[in-house]
């Protein structure tokens, strides 16, 4: 007779000899990227959309909604002149309604934070006292938490980017110090977007330029500096900017050859007074 005690020790063995040879992998998470490697990842979006200032701003706002500990939605509102409030990019609907009621009512953190040139934060929407107007709209919206770093200052235009929450005192001051260093990083891709398409602009305008100057050389036998000045001086006389000029001189061209009529260059720069100007310009100037 085998006593209980060798029996179950017995039992115990086999169940330990049963050893499940495929047993079932469990995932182990990826480590969370440290705040190096998400900075790395924003800046290569941005670098992305580094042509376009409207895409860039868009996805300022979406990377900045998943970075920043806490942030439901995002805004990047521009206040230009110093006054009106314009919302340049949105990452959600409250973003949308809350820059809404900045707009509606002139006032609120994102106009401060742009034109002061600081960080603000409102732990608590319905404890909020510096801006009650806006406080009380936006937590009837459901916003209860907000930041706002400020992006950029272009003469009198500034520009803003706001996050928010529906929970009372989301952000605190590692959300604070992340997004101070995301709006920075921001700030930089969005500068430097700007300056691209104010250069692609400008070289542009010079082509465009340069194509209505040929034309009026070929159409009046002028050399290229008289046709510069006829340019210049009809630009004056209706007081319109050269490159919108220009514009006009090259699509009435176009426009001509396609109707087989030539050139027809007096009609848009002068309204049949081209050939006059011409000859006023070129009277002291070189052919």
């Amino acid at each position: 007779m085998v006593p209980i005690s060798e029996q179950i020790l017995d039992e115990d063995m086999q169940s330990a000899a049963v050893v499940d040879p495929d047993p079932p992998l469990v995932p182990t998470p990826a480590p969370a990227p440290d705040l190096g490697q998400r900075m790395a990842a924003v800046a290569r979006a941005l670098r992305r959309e580094h042509s376009d200032p409207d895409r860039t701003l868009l996805a300022i706002t979406e990377s900045a909604v998943v970075n920043v500990p806490a942030a439901e939605s995002a805004s990047i509102t521009t206040v230009l002149r110093g006054q009106f409030v314009h919302s340049a990019a949105l990452a959600g609907e409250l973003a949308a309604e809350c820059d809404a009621v900045q707009e509606t009512l002139r006032e609120g953190p994102c106009l401060e934070s742009a034109i002061e040139q600081r960080t603000i934060r409102i732990d608590d929407m319905d404890s909020e006292d510096r801006w009650p107007r806006f406080a009380a709209e936006a937590s009837r919206l459901g916003v209860k938490s907000m930041i706002c770093f400020q992006l950029y200052v272009e003469g009198y235009n500034f520009g803003a980017l706001n996050l928010h929450s529906t929970q009372v005192r989301a952000f605190g001051e590692d959300a604070e110090s992340i997004g101070a260093l995301f709006a920075a990083h921001a700030a930089i891709a969005f500068s430097s977007a700007r300056e691209e398409q104010q250069i692609r602009a400008a070289l542009t305008t010079r082509d465009v330029i340069g194509q209505a100057k040929g034309m009026l050389m070929e159409r009046y036998g002028l050399g290229a500096q008289a046709a510069f000045a006829l340019l210049s001086k009809l630009s004056q006389d209706t007081n319109t900017r050269l490159a919108d000029l220009a514009h006009q001189v090259v699509a009435d061209a176009e426009n001509s050859a396609e109707a087989g009529k030539g050139i027809g260059a007096g009609k848009v720069v002068g309204e049949g007074k081209g050939v006059d100007a011409a000859d006023g310009v070129t009277a002291g100037a070189d052919r």
